[in-house]
């Protein structure tokens, strides 16, 4: 037998697939079952976007693009970038991708050698540690709670920044918390980092699920940031694999060279069918869908809190509540057993994003209509009662 490279054993399990792959299995033996679990919307790609998509099959338009994407797509990226958020950014500097993992996988390779240490938020999405391994990074995970909304300020950068350090990764709005940083909060991490000499990657894929006020990008702050954002959550395109991200001028020529081999490109039609998400029929759908989010995250965070599960931050963006279980248990992870085998509801335990609070969280996912919430709800109070 091959012996496994050591990064094998070093690589994290994704525990939000575990709870997925047990509540399959309830389901196949003919249990409902309400997943508040994988974070994937329960939209789809409007109707507007599977007809492009049809067309663009039906014209044999499937071969391969250029390894950096269509030119048309990144100029609407470019475009919608500018409109939304703020950020005026050359369509040059805008590389689809396979998928936020794809774009990840290029800015990873492309900036992390052997041995560097990156710093991250505890609590974080576990992929990106994956990734960063893949490269041959290490990843330092920094305790963030509560008062500093669970992400990482320019003090943790002073405070944990060492010899080895290279970057830090970070998400606003952040996967477990929905939790953005505040802009002021962001500039004066962005300037520590930047008197270090290192690296941001930033994950913007949730920036166009707010629900508040009006976000803008971190490209605002500084045009030197790597930027990561993807088709699959706002534009509900998860099966899709569409991404992209967006580099300084001095990494193209790097990441073009990279794309070219690692991945060719990304998938042609599904890069064909993107530019219609950027027609304004389209993107009224999408906001439409956006305030849906926001009525069912108004409805789920009071619920919780009745039922003693409580939200230390209230999020403000993407679709997940993370929430504190202590008041019923000690250990999130047979709470969340527990629930899913009694309640028929599923959530994912905190160990999933970092040690610094797996004990005592759960992540909720309200990506279900708010009919299945009202009944996970209430399956739950049942539970604990």
């Amino acid at each position: 037998m091959p012996e496994l490279a050591q990064r094998c054993s070093e690589i994290q399990p994704f525990y939000a697939v575990e709870v997925f792959k047990q509540g399959a299995a309830l389901i196949a033996q003919g249990h409902d079952i309400i997943s508040l679990g994988i974070g994937e919307p329960d939209f789809t790609a409007p109707a507007q976007v599977v007809e492009t998509l049809n067309r663009a099959s039906s014209a044999g338009l499937s071969g391969y693009t250029p390894p950096l994407g269509l030119a048309p797509l990144r100029e609407a990226i470019a475009h919608y970038y500018g409109e939304e958020f703020g950020a005026r950014v050359k369509p040059e500097r805008v590389i689809v991708t396979s998928g936020a993992s794809g774009a990840l996988l290029l800015a990873c390779t492309a900036l992390i050698d052997p041995g560097a240490e990156i710093l991250m938020p505890d609590p974080s999405y576990p992929a990106n540690q994956n990734f960063i391994r893949c490269a041959g990074g290490r990843p330092k995970l920094i305790p963030c709670g509560p008062e500093q909304q669970f992400q990482l300020t320019a003090n943790d950068i002073e405070t944990h920044w060492g010899p080895d350090t290279r970057g830090v990764v970070i998400a606003s709005p952040s996967n477990p918390t929905g939790t953005r940083i505040l802009q002021s909060e962001l500039k004066k991490l962005i300037e520590a980092v930047n008197a270090r000499g290192g690296f941001v990657i930033m994950d913007e894929i949730y920036l166009g699920l707010y629900y508040d006020e009006k976000p803008e990008s971190a490209l605002t702050l500084d045009d030197n940031l790597i930027i990561i954002n993807s088709f699959s959550k706002y534009f509900h395109m998860t099966g899709w694999r569409l991404g992209w991200m967006t580099v300084p001028e001095t990494m193209i020529t790097a990441v073009d060279k990279l794309a070219a081999s690692l991945t060719i490109c990304a998938p042609s039609l599904a890069q064909h069918a993107a530019l219609t998400c950027f027609e304004p029929e389209v993107m009224r759908i999408y906001e439409n869908r956006r305030l849906s989010f926001k009525q069912r995250r108004d409805y789920l965070v009071p619920e919780l809190e009745k039922l003693g599960l409580t939200v230390p931050v209230k999020p403000d963006g993407a679709f997940y509540v993370y929430a504190d279980v202590s008041r019923h248990s000690n250990d999130s992870e047979a709470f969340s057993q527990q629930m899913l085998a009694q309640a028929h509801v599923a959530a994912v335990p905190g160990r999933d994003f970092g040690p610094a609070h797996a004990q005592k969280m759960l992540r909720f996912s309200y990506t279900l209509g708010l009919n299945r919430l009202e009944e996970a709800v209430g399956r739950m109070a049942q539970f604990l009662r």
